[in-house]
């Protein structure tokens, strides 16, 4: 493949902005896409929802199982191969989706689907900006999520359309050119320079640090119980999400007019921290930034599921949802090593990867003719409890004065 031979941008706020564009390619042509795809699929192959949904819970075990070498690889300096092939991984895989005319074939190309996410998303994207800015990585984070935030309000409709216009089969086509065509030229041409960009004072990698280290402190393992809570609690809330407003009695605009609105809210949420980071303390906002969800959920749980509490929720939920993937992007970097960030994030790849896919099922299984989401709703307000003290404690323990 040619590799653009032009500069490229060393700036923050170019080199995010561009990186931020695959980002928002492939969250959208693969990852919003598979909604989609699963009517039409399920009609050809007849397949049932149980059997269609496997497949992407393949690919997100696929995803984590990956997570751990992209990040180490990464973290050794590879990220323009690892980008780069990546792209062109998730196009191959695309198109050879579009041949499918078996559920084994169908499976096959999602577990590939997934091995080529965990080098293309936000994972990967965020240990490259963190290697390569040092202490402004938080903001190159905060663009990559902003941008990437309208994957689900672009592509939705572009690929709905495309299925209309020409049918699943080369509506992949098209979702696979933008890969190999933009995703993959533009993973090539910004990396280039594999070398960490540091300014003069930053501090550089120790010479002697390793993985294992970090390992022994409690700010990892609670890191990870805040991540691992948190997936379980974002993923699940999705899923159901029309049903819950249901249950309210929302009227049936506000039920499906409410969650289309919660990307929008997400990114609004990012923006305002784009906007007022430099006013706000860091550790301050990531301290508080993701009690919005438990504190969403508190407020629908005593308000009876009634419109108006549904609505508030639905609000906090966007908002904090929004800006905590920040929180999450950026605290392995700033309370345990940004010098390991890809491999100490890839070890939780695939606990996490568990957590999104059955988190759903656990609310399913917990929901009750009697009760409704009543008890549900208990049991993810208790994980995102949990979830905000774990990442209390962590920054705690890894902020306060070392002891003589």
């Amino acid at each position: 493949m040619h590799f653009p031979r032009h500069r490229a941008p060393r700036a923050l706020g170019p080199f995010s902005f561009w990186l931020s564009l695959p980002q928002l390619i492939t969250w959208g042509s693969v990852f919003y896409t598979f909604s989609l795809l699963m009517t039409p699929l399920e009609a050809e192959l007849g397949m049932s929802r149980a059997e269609s949904s496997l497949a992407f819970s393949l690919a997100l075990l696929a995803e984590g199982l990956m997570a751990y070498l992209v990040g180490r690889w990464i973290d050794h300096g590879h990220e323009r191969w690892v980008m780069t092939l990546g792209s062109i991984w998730v196009g191959l895989g695309l198109i050879a989706h579009s041949w499918v005319t078996s559920v084994t074939a169908f499976y096959a190309v999602w577990v590939w689907l997934g091995l080529g996410l965990a080098a293309t998303l936000y994972s990967p994207a965020f240990a490259v900006v963190t290697r390569r800015f040092g202490q402004d990585f938080r903001r190159a984070i905060i663009t990559l999520t902003f941008l990437g935030g309208l994957a689900s309000t672009v592509f939705i409709p572009l690929s709905s359309w495309w299925i209309a216009l020409w049918g699943w089969r080369h509506a992949l086509w098209a979702l696979a050119a933008l890969q190999l065509l933009v995703c993959a030229p533009l993973h090539a041409w910004l990396l280039q320079n594999t070398t960490p960009h540091t300014r003069h004072g930053e501090d550089q990698p120790p010479a002697k640090s390793s993985v294992r280290e970090h390992l022994r402190h409690a700010p990892f393992w609670l890191l990870a119980v805040f991540s691992l809570f948190m997936m379980a609690v974002t993923s699940a809330l999705p899923a159901h999400m029309i049903a819950l407003l249901q249950e309210a009695q929302l009227p049936p605009s506000w039920v499906i007019a409410i969650p289309a609105a919660i990307g929008l809210i997400q990114v609004v949420g990012r923006f305002v921290l784009f906007v007022f980071e430099h006013h706000w303390d860091v550790h301050t906002a990531n301290r508080w930034i993701p009690t919005l969800i438990p504190l969403g959920l508190l407020v629908l749980i005593a308000g009876g599921l009634h419109p108006l509490a549904a609505s508030v929720f639905v609000v906090l939920y966007g908002l904090g949802n929004g800006m905590n993937t920040i929180v999450k992007g950026t605290a392995m970097a700033q309370y345990v090593s940004r010098h390991h960030v890809g491999q100490l994030n890839g070890l939780m790849g695939v606990p996490i990867a568990l957590a999104r896919a059955l988190a759903p099922l656990t609310v399913g299984l917990l929901w009750s003719p009697v009760n409704g989401y009543g008890l549900a709703l208990g049991w993810l307000l208790v994980a995102s409890v949990l979830g905000t003290a774990a990442l209390w404690m962590a920054q705690h323990l890894a902020l306060r004065p070392p002891r003589y």
